[in-house]
């Protein structure tokens, strides 16, 4: 029987390249990075690996409606508490997928950092690039209180100027002025209609964060990245009802999260039953704008089971809370 040495069969076998996309909540990361996997070719195999708050399998649903290929990492953000199961995680795709590549999706509040060293520590992966997605609507609000989006923005390979079309002339001129501060050098590419070619984000080989200048980085990096980082910047609060005696519709629906205000909450996603139209769809709302995408699989016992994010939105979440039902 022969035996062999994982080290030894990496050093033969092509590395699986790993593209990590990063961005502050609601940028719109999900939507672009499943817009980009539909354009590449049949018998390109790619993974994605998302990181979500909560427990709530949101994004992951979308993706599979999608029929992408996609494992998740919930309750924690893989920089820091997580960072141990992302080595797990990689692996199982590697032995069970047999992937092209690799996609990792973080959650809003990660440090690319921590991420790329582990990457690199792995023989069976490369780290191809850092992706950050900038939001052209929102960054000038969260960027001024988080210093994780301003971290996103200035260690990256490339910046994808995302609802670009959607800002004003205005907005746009913002945005780049501050991009621009924190980041000068790295090219801003406009994500059209939520889409960028393949040929833009593939292929980069990043020389970003080499093991060899770890130990100087994770001296940049002190007191950033602990396991309570996203406690300073962002509130978490999940919300859930399978009792089905309140049913909201549509008109209903859009009132109540017309009402919520955008500088306050950030994010609100999850699945939400509705009577008119009737099913189980995927709520998926960021700073005032938000999309119902159906749910096609059967998923039991569930009438609410929300995310929300933002900060000091306790009043807020009460809102939410006696609007959609739950413990009324």
């Amino acid at each position: 029987m022969d035996i062999v040495d994982d080290d030894n069969k990496a050093q033969t076998t092509p590395r699986i390249p790993i593209t990590v996309f990063t961005g502050f909540l609601g940028a719109g990361k999900t939507t672009l990075i499943l817009s980009l996997i539909q354009r590449l070719p049949k018998g390109y195999n790619v993974v994605l690996l998302k990181n979500e708050f909560g427990d709530v399998k949101v994004d992951s649903e979308l993706a599979r409606e999608s029929n992408v290929k996609v494992t998740e990492m919930l309750n924690g953000c893989m920089c820091c508490v997580l960072v141990g199961q992302m080595k797990n995680a990689l692996e199982e795709i590697r032995d069970t997928m047999s992937p092209s590549r690799i996609i990792i999706e973080t959650s809003g509040s990660a440090f690319p950092a921590p991420i790329a060293w582990q990457i690199r520590s792995l023989p069976s992966f490369s780290l191809d690039a850092i992706i950050t997605v900038i939001d052209c609507l929102n960054f000038k609000g969260y960027e001024d209180t988080s210093y994780t989006a301003k971290l996103q923005a200035q260690y990256t390979d490339l910046l994808l100027l995302n609802k670009y079309e959607l800002a004003s002339e205005r907005q746009l001129e913002d945005v780049l002025d501050r991009v621009n501060d924190l980041n000068t050098d790295t090219p801003k590419v406009p994500a059209l209609n939520g889409s960028v070619n393949p040929d833009l984000v593939f292929g980069i080989d990043t020389s970003l964060f080499g093991l060899d200048t770890k130990e100087a980085d994770t001296k940049t990096w002190a007191g950033l990245v602990d396991p309570h980082h996203m406690d300073n910047e962002v509130d978490v609060v999940c919300l859930e009802s399978s009792t089905f005696d309140y049913t909201l519709n549509r008109v209903e629906l859009d009132k109540l999260l017309g009402s919520i205000p955008s500088d306050v909450i950030y994010r609100i996603k999850g699945l939400i039953l509705l009577s008119d139209p009737d099913g189980l769809f995927i709520l998926n709302w960021a700073f005032g704008r938000y999309e119902l995408t159906p749910v096609t699989r059967e998923i039991v016992g569930v009438r609410v089971k929300v995310t929300v994010m933002g900060v000091d939105m306790q009043r807020w979440v009460e809102t939410l809370r006696v609007g959609l039902g739950i413990g009324v």
